[in-house]
């Protein structure tokens, strides 16, 4: 796998890749696919985008094909900026169990390492996903609290483990 920061050119593939996890696992994300799916392509542009405060990690297969990507957003606000939230985790049904995962965050974790001032990383992931929380684990996460009821899809509710990491 090439794992590497998206850019304009990957936009197609990643909105392709990020509804089929809207679509596969709508309970592990806060948006919808019948939201993504109305995005413009320069909306998906503007979204993954790197700058010096956020950016999209993706692993292509040796066909140049994306199967996995992550986002990594600093926070903006004055007391705030020394964390970042890690979110919008998807592998394609295919090629999870191969490690994909684990060497996106690994990548993702030396990148915001290189981030002036960053200092932790947060992420919530739903409580009964266990496979996603057993990977943050084994990386160095803690879950720091429970939010109960944190999503709503479909009238069932979600509740989420929150997670820290620190750089």
């Amino acid at each position: 796998m090439n794992i590497r920061i998206l850019n304009e050119s990957d936009a197609q593939q990643y909105q392709e890749l990020r509804l089929t996890g809207l679509k596969t696992n709508p309970e592990a994300f806060g948006s919808t696919y019948e939201r993504e799916s109305k995005f413009s392509l320069e909306t998906v542009i503007d979204r993954i985008r790197p700058t010096s405060d956020k950016f999209v990690l993706g692993a292509f297969n040796e066909f140049g094909l994306l199967h996995g990507i992550v986002a990594l957003v600093r926070e903006t606000g004055m007391k705030t900026t020394h964390k970042a939230n890690v979110f919008g985790m998807y592998i394609s049904k295919e090629k999870r169990g191969k490690g994909i995962g684990k060497t996106l965050m690994y990548e993702l974790i030396e990148i915001a390492r290189k981030i002036e001032g960053l200092e932790q990383l947060k992420l919530s992931v739903v409580s009964d996903n266990e496979p996603a929380k057993k990977l943050y684990n084994s990386i160095g996460f803690k879950t720091y609290g429970i939010e109960p009821n944190a999503l709503k899809f479909i009238g069932e509710y979600y509740d989420e483990d929150l997670m820290v990491f620190k750089l």
